[in-house]
């Protein structure tokens, strides 16, 4: 029932073609997105975790370790369970600076490019003896199912079959290093695919061998001497060193680091992920014992971790072998392909990077891209030759707790990048290379080379290492490291670098980056400052992608945008380049300005921000304290007075509602602008006062639209760690107006009360002329003289009605005279007021048609009437062409008087007409009216218990004209004439 070596590796090629497929299809959006981004695509990739060592070598743990084979699966279930507090924390700072790897966290949080290096180097180092499980259980399967030594061929065809998937969907053209969303759904297949083969053919050995699941307890019951190993004491064996690496193989693997954090959807999925892998495990981990068991009763001869492929043979089932061999191969796959996919961008961003960059002038996508491709190559090829030259020398088991072992070197300084901001560089790298080389010296050299350098007589006693002891070398490497680590961290004093980036890391710390001022004042020179180490097309590609991401102005100008964006920057090119070149390019060539003497303050609006996203994970007195702060800024956000507060260096960190109302200037176009960049004229007012030496500044006059304005201007120094100053901005024009109409009526006031004098000195004059005239009259006979003196007389009684108007006119308006209600002719007002306008020489010149009967009457104070007339007619002058009319009608209605006031002017819109009695608002140019004369007008009227309202335009046909209607209280008044006995008496 032998298969053939080619057999086996079609039905490899076959699934590997269906992953191909799958992906290809997702590539091209055939599968819905919903499918593709749904949280259970994410949680089944995450088997990629359950390798051939869950499928082969759970199985020769449990053999040698009993119960202990758990800790494979309890280990990682831990750290899953623990993802609120473990895995979210590292999530926030790997999607918030682009850290795509164990080493990129490193080198972020250490500030050393070595700490990125040495982290890379030890885990290429410890995913070999991963990888070499893979390939070994894939080449030890086609052993055992061909019944042949060595198929080195078949090995290498299988390894390039994996490169080429590796390549095709992990490393084709990717500008940046991403989600790979094909990737994903061919992963998340293998994992579905796994645990359908393992839990299927679990239950068929269960029937198949034992005759169901209460035959197997029996048979249990008969041979517990047979399958003691389960029964074993856990304190006999190395649970402890077996859970702890298996805990933080989570995160510290490469493969396992690259699934749960860079390919990852969202903390969403995380968060369900956390109860989904573990229930994931628990259906992988439940047949492992039914094999074991299996294979003792059937007294399969192969190893035990190959005891599921030699059922087959007892069965004499091809098929099982087939779908057992199938699944082995789908658990080795998806480890290869994500292992290598992580450690070749590990490689070229802490290896290649630093010691050769691609030139300015090449296509750094396209080199990036092929180094990529080399290394994925390079770095399977080395897995499979290692995989080769030991030969199945060691056992699946001992591979793995090698591979694990090695990376739980790096959980101290893992732990430290969330938990402990004193951990530095020196105690990390120092750590981490004790460790690594007592890891060394007792695992990795006598296991694979059978070299002991304790037993070469350099130590003070005779002591040889015994390879059932690992776990206790596990511990004892752990420790150094720990030991060396936080003793040099507590030693050596962090650096400024480092001390930021253990704030960015932390769980409980906000970083606060200083408000200073860039070199490149706009977007468009960052893109000349980058084209120096990236060439102008990629400068520009970067750029563009980090407007596009923070969604900024097309071009940008704002300090604190362009602070925004340099962050942006770094963290892209971090994804790119690994973040110790990234650091390097953008310290180097997006610089800030030198320091001034003055501390930059920190940037308030960046803390305001992230405590926006943060506060609903605020609880307790932190909760309490934010709400607090959402009062207080709600506040001055809704002052009623306009508002904005200053930095230092004279940026906009705050611009409440009422100054956006004022100024017209949106609170986002304007936070984080320096004060003298926003619009006219704003920028020079705002300025200018922000450097003045004065506190208070009162009737600044500027102009708006052509119109005069005044405003109250006042401000406040905060001292603080956030020190600047608050503007706060008072519209006093309507006051000012309002002024100015009371300067401009008192001036007229003065002119009435001087008017009695000036009519008394001009009357004596006057009324001699007149006698004279009289006299004349009396004293010839001439026709000519005669005319003269009645013209002499005419004119002397015309300066006198001036004269009485004037004094009348001068009168009106005087409050302080109660108002008089008798009957007045409504005729007589208007001519007077028609008489008053006359006297001006304003242009235009119309033509006033008073067509109201002298019989009516009205209920009133004739002056506080003419006055009303005046403001009305003047209005309706103003607003006519040349030569046109203005009628002014009267008609009695029951008892009320109806007058009309009708021009020929353009009229007045309609969204205008119902504020025209409002103060101070006027259709007029500035410079000729004050907005007061309908508003005394309406006030005049409701005196006289009347009503006004106007009407435009008064003529619908040409749609032109205004009609002011009035309604005043009529007057009766007898016009019969007397009898001669009425007069008599």
């Amino acid at each position: 029932m032998n298969f053939s070596a080619w057999q086996l590796l079609g039905l490899g090629g076959l699934y590997l073609s269906t992953l191909f497929a799958l992906a290809y299809l997702s590539e091209r959006g055939l599968i819905p997105l919903r499918w593709v981004r749904h949280p259970a695509v994410y949680i089944l990739s995450l088997g990629v975790y359950a390798s051939a060592w869950a499928f082969y070598g759970s199985v020769g743990l449990a053999y040698e370790y009993g119960f202990g084979f758990l800790a494979f699966y309890l280990g990682i279930c831990g750290a899953f369970l623990l993802a609120p507090v473990l895995l979210m924390p590292i999530l926030r700072v790997a999607k918030s600076y682009q850290l795509s790897s164990i080493a990129d966290l490193f080198t972020f949080r250490y500030r050393s490019q070595w700490a990125g290096t040495l982290s890379t180097l030890f885990m290429i180092i410890s995913s070999l003896c991963l990888m070499a499980l893979q390939f070994q259980a894939v080449m030890t399967s086609i052993n055992v199912l061909t019944g042949t030594d060595h198929h080195f061929w078949v090995g290498s065809a299988f390894c390039a079959l994996v490169i080429i998937f590796t390549i095709f969907f992990g490393a084709r053209g990717q500008s940046r290093v991403e989600r790979h969303p094909s990737l994903m759904v061919g992963i998340a297949l293998e994992g579905l695919l796994k645990i359908i083969i393992i839990i299927t053919l679990g239950i068929i050995v269960a029937y198949k061998v034992f005759g169901g699941f209460g035959e197997l307890n029996q048979w249990l019951t008969d041979n517990a001497q047979r399958v003691s190993s389960l029964d074993r004491h856990l304190e006999d064996g190395p649970w402890r060193a077996l859970l702890l690496i298996f805990f933080a193989s989570a995160l510290v693997m490469p493969h396992m680091f690259h699934m749960i954090f860079t390919e990852n959807l969202n903390s969403q999925a995380l968060f369900k992920a956390s109860w989904g892998l573990p229930l994931y495990l628990l259906l992988i981990s439940l047949p492992v014992p039914l094999f074991m068991w299996a294979g003792i009763k059937m007294s399969v001869p192969t190893e035990p971790d190959y005891f599921i492929l030699g059922l087959g043979d007892r069965f004499n089932l091809p098929w099982f072998n087939a779908v057992a061999f199938l699944g082995g191969l789908t658990a080795a796959s998806g480890l290869l392909i994500v292992s290598c996919l992580a450690l070749a961008s590990m490689a070229l961003n802490h290896i290649i990077l630093p010691v050769y960059q691609p030139l300015a002038r090449r296509d750094i996508y396209r080199w990036l891209t092929l180094v990529r491709r080399l290394l994925i190559t390079i770095i399977l090829g080395s897995g499979y030759l290692f995989a080769v030259w030991l030969d199945g020398k060691l056992s699946l088991s001992i591979l793995g707790v090698l591979a694990f072992s090695a990376g739980l070197q790096l959980l101290p300084g893992v732990l430290s990048v969330i938990y402990w901001p004193l951990g530095n560089r020196y105690g990390f790298i120092w750590g981490l290379i004790t460790g690594f080389t007592l890891w060394l010296m007792t695992l990795a050299l006598p296991l694979i080379l059978d070299v002991d350098i304790l037993s070469w007589g350099l130590w003070p006693t005779d002591y040889r290492l015994n390879n059932n002891d690992w776990h206790y070398y596990v511990m004892i490497s752990l420790t150094a490291n720990i030991s060396v680590f936080v003793g040099l961290s507590l030693f050596f004093k962090l650096s400024t670098e480092e001390e930021r980036a253990a704030q960015a890391c932390s769980v409980d710390t906000l970083m606060r980056p200083s408000r200073r001022e860039l070199i490149a004042a706009s977007s468009e020179e960052f893109k000349d400052f980058l084209s120096v180490p990236l060439g102008q097309a990629a400068a520009d590609r970067e750029v563009n992608h980090a407007i596009a991401q923070l969604q900024l102005h097309e071009v940008e100008f704002r300090p604190y945008a362009l602070r925004r964006l340099r962050d942006q920057i770094e963290a892209n090119l971090s994804g790119l380049l690994g973040p110790a070149i990234a650091q390097d390019i953008v310290k180097q060539y997006l610089q800030f300005k030198p320091a001034s003497s003055v501390t930059p303050a920190q940037d308030i609006y960046f803390v305001e921000t992230k405590l926006e996203d943060y506060h609903h994970r605020l609880s307790g007195l932190a909760g309490e304290l934010d709400t607090l702060r959402r009062y207080h800024r709600q506040t001055l956000q809704n002052l009623p007075i306009a508002s904005c507060s200053l930095g230092v260096d004279l940026e906009v960190l705050m611009w409440n509602q009422a100054m956006e109302q004022m100024t017209g200037i949106s609170a986002p176009q304007v936070i984080g602008s320096h004060i003298s960049s926003i619009e006219a004229p704003w920028a020079e007012l705002l300025f200018s006062f922000a450097n003045g030496e004065d506190r208070h500044v009162s009737k600044k006059r500027i102009d708006l639209e052509g119109r005069p304005h005044w405003f109250n201007l006042h401000k406040a120094t905060i001292d603080s760690d956030a020190a600047g100053q608050v503007l706060m901005i008072e519209d006093y024009t309507e006051t000012q107006l309002l002024e100015e109409e009371l300067v401009h009526s008192e001036r007229l006031a003065s002119v009435g009360r001087l008017a009695a004098g000036v009519a008394h000195e001009i009357g004596n004059p006057v009324t001699g002329i007149a006698c004279l005239a009289q006299n004349l009259r009396l004293m010839t006979k001439n026709e000519e003289v005669l005319v003269a003196a009645d013209q002499i007389i005419d004119q002397t009684q015309r300066v006198s009605r001036i004269l009485q108007t004037l004094m009348r006119f001068s009168r009106s308006g005087n409050y302080s005279q109660p108002l008089q209600h008798e009957p007045t002719q409504l005729k007589r007002c208007v001519d007077e007021a028609i008489h008053l306008l006359s006297l001006s020489a304003a242009d235009p010149q119309v033509y006033f048609v008073n067509n109201i009967d002298e019989g009516i009457h009205v209920m009133g104070d004739g002056q506080r009437l003419v006055q009303v007339f005046v403001n009305l007619l003047s209005n309706a002058r103003d607003a006519s062409p040349q030569e046109a009319h203005i009628w002014i009608d009267a008609d009695i209605e029951d008892y009320t008087t109806r007058i009309e006031v009708v021009d020929e002017g353009a009229g007045i819109p309609s969204d205008q007409i119902d504020h025209l009695f409002e103060p101070f608002f006027t259709t007029k140019d500035p410079d000729k009216g004050t907005g007061l004369g309908l508003a005394l007008v309406y006030s005049i009227i409701e005196e006289h218990y009347g009503h006004i309202r106007i009407e435009s335009p008064a003529n619908p046909d040409t749609g032109r004209g205004t009609r002011v209607v009035m309604q005043i209280p009529g007057a009766a008044i007898d016009t019969t004439p007397q009898t001669e006995e009425q007069t008599e008496s």
